[in-house]
C-alpha cells in the first residue's frame, strides 16, 4: 500500500486505531561528473540506463536542474547544507589531493587544519540522526580528509567509501600522489573490487539490516570520474585496469555499471517492502569533462556554461510524486535538502534560514514553475569564474569571456547578446556584487576583508 492510499485508509478508521503512517525513508544517490546527455532518457545514443531512468519514469524528471558549482566539493556541501557552499568558505573547488587547499581561501585553511566542512554546519545527515534514522554514507566523501571532518562526525552512523576526490577503481589509491583512499568509519582498509561495486554491495548490506526504524541512505558513487577504467577489465599481472582517457566507450561501460547496481539497490528496496515509503533521488554533481556527454550545453566540468553545471535530475516517491512528469522548475542542489525534509516531514532547524527551497509544491502541481535568480561562482588557483541566472537571464563572466545570454531562446549559449544588451547586464552584475557581500563566509573573515 503506498503511502497516499494508507492515509486515506487511516483517516477513514476508527480513532482507536489512529497510529502513524510510517515514516518516510530516503535513498540520495548521487553520479560524479557525469553530463546531462549521459542518460538514456537525457538523450544519450550509446548508454543504457533503464534502472536510473525508470526513477524518473515512476515519479518526476527535471529539465532546468543545476548543480550548485562545476565540481564535486562545493556542489556536496550546498548538497548536505542547503546553503550556497560559500557561506561555509574555502570549498569553491574540489579538495586536492592530500588535503591540499587549490586557491589563496583553501590554502590559508588547509594551513591551519581547517579545510573541509565543519561540523559547527547543520547537515541533512545530523538532522535525519536526529530526527530517529538510522543514517550511512557509501561512497565519495571529498569534503574534507581529517576524522573532525569526516562523514561520521556528521552525523552518519555508518560510513564506506573514497574520502578524497577519486581513486583507482581497482587499488583503491588516490590518483596523483595519493595514498590508500578507502576507509570503513574513519579507518584505512584494504579490500578487493571494483569502487562501484564495493560502494553498491556495502549499501545492500545495510538496508538488508534495516528493520524498524527509517533510514536515510546516501550513496554517492566515484563513476564515472576519472580515471576511466573497465569494469571488466581487470588485469592480474598490475593489480588494476588500464586508465583510459577519452574512451567514450570505456566510460560507457562505467555509467552502465553504476545504473546496473543501482538497478540492485531498488530491487533491495522492492524486496523488503520499502520501495513505495522511499524517496529516491538520483543526479549528477556537476556536468561531465571531456569524457562525458553535456549536449545540448556549452562547456564542461570546471565551468559555469550550461555544460559545467546543467545536470540531470530523477525523483520518485510513490503515491506522492505523479509518475512521468516533467519538471521544468528552475532548481538547484542546495534545494534537495528543504525538499526532502518537507517530503519526510521534518521541520528545519531552528534558527537555520536555508538558500535552497522546498521543491514539493512544484513537484506535485500545486505551483507553476517560478522564475528564479542563482548565483554560481568557481574559484580555482588565480582562476574565478561567476554567473547568475534571472529568469531566463544568465551572466557568465569568464576570464576568457564575459557572455550575456537568453536561454529560453539560446539554451547551448551560442549567441552572446553583449554588448549591444549592456543595459540588460547592469542589474546582473549588481545582484552578483549583493549576493557576494551576503554569502562571504565568516570563518574567512581573519583573511579575507571583502567579498569576491
Amino acid at each position: 500500500m503506498d503511502r497516499r492510499r494508507f492515509l486515506t485508509t487511516l483517516a477513514a478508521a476508527p480513532a482507536v486505531f489512529a497510529a502513524r503512517p510510517p515514516r518516510l525513508n530516503v535513498v540520495l544517490i548521487v553520479a560524479d561528473d557525469m553530463g546531462y546527455g549521459d542518460l538514456s532518457s537525457y538523450g544519450a545514443p550509446d548508454i543504457r540506463t533503464p534502472h536510473i531512468d525508470s526513477i524518473g519514469a515512476r515519479g518526476v524528471r527535471f529539465e532546468q536542474f543545476y548543480s550548485n558549482a562545476p565540481e564535486c566539493t562545493p556542489t556536496r556541501t550546498a548538497l548536505l547544507t542547503g546553503r550556497y557552499q560559500q557561506r561555509v568558505g574555502g570549498l569553491e573547488c574540489a579538495i586536492g589531493v592530500n588535503n591540499v587547499g587549490r586557491y589563496d581561501d583553501a590554502i590559508w585553511l588547509a594551513e591551519r587544519g581547517e579545510l573541509g566542512l565543519p561540523t559547527s554546519e547543520i547537515t541533512l545527515p545530523r538532522i535525519f540522526k536526529d530526527a530517529g534514522y538510522d543514517t550511512a554514507c557509501f561512497g565519495k566523501w571529498h569534503l574534507g580528509y581529517t576524522e573532525k571532518f569526516s562523514p561520521n562526525a556528521h552525523g552518519f552512523d555508518e560510513y564506506f567509501g573514497i574520502i578524497g576526490g577519486n581513486a583507482d577503481y581497482f587499488t583503491h589509491h588516490e590518483v596523483g600522489e595519493g595514498g590508500l583512499a578507502l576507509r570503513h568509519n574513519g579507518k584505512s582498509l584494504v579490500r578487493k573490487g571494483y569502487v562501484t561495486d564495493l560502494i553498491a554491495d556495502g549499501a545492500e548490506a545495510w538496508l538488508k539490516k534495516r528493520a524498524s526504524r527509517p533510514f536515510f541512505l546516501y550513496l554517492p558513487f566515484t563513476a564515472p570520474h576519472t580515471p576511466i577504467q573497465d569494469p571488466d577489465g581487470f588485469d592480474p599481472q598490475t593489480g588494476t585496469a588500464p586508465w583510459r582517457q577519452g574512451d567514450r566507450k570505456i566510460y560507457a561501460k562505467m555509467v552502465e555499471r553504476m545504473d546496473q547496481r543501482i538497478g540492485g539497490v531498488l530491487a533491495q528496496l522492492q524486496k523488503m517492502g520499502a520501495a513505495e515509503n522511499t524517496l529516491v533521488i538520483f543526479h549528477s554533481d556537476n556536468g561531465a569533462d571531456r569524457n562525458g556527454r553535456n549536449l545540448p550545453f556549452r562547456g564542461t566540468k570546471s565551468e559555469v556554461w550550461e555544460g559545467g553545471i546543467h545536470v540531470p535530475c530523477v525523483m520518485r516517491l510513490p503515491g506522492v510524486l505523479p509518475e512521468g512528469r516533467t519538471i521544468r522548475q528552475t532548481s538547484i542542489t542546495m534545494d534537495l535538502l528543504p525538499t526532502i525534509l518537507a517530503a519526510a516531514g521534518i521541520a528545519p532547524p531552528r534558527g537555520r534560514t536555508f538558500d535552497g527551497i522546498d521543491l514539493m509544491p512544484f513537484l506535485t502541481g500545486r505551483r507553476n514553475p517560478q522564475p528564479r535568480t542563482l548565483f554560481w561562482r568557481f574559484k580555482r588557483g588565480n582562476v574565478v569564474r561567476k554567473a547568475v541566472r534571472d529568469g531566463d537571464l544568465k551572466l557568465v563572466l569568464d576570464p576568457r569571456e564575459e557572455a550575456l545570454h537568453d536561454l529560453a531562446a539560446d539554451p547551448g549559449e551560442q549567441k552572446n547578446l553583449l554588448p549591444a544588451a549592456a543595459g540588460r547586464a547592469a542589474p546582473l552584475r549588481a545582484k552578483l556584487a549583493a549576493w557576494e557581500r551576503d554569502v562571504m563566509a565568516p570563518r574567512l573573515r581573519p583573511f579575507r576583508t571583502t567579498p569576491g
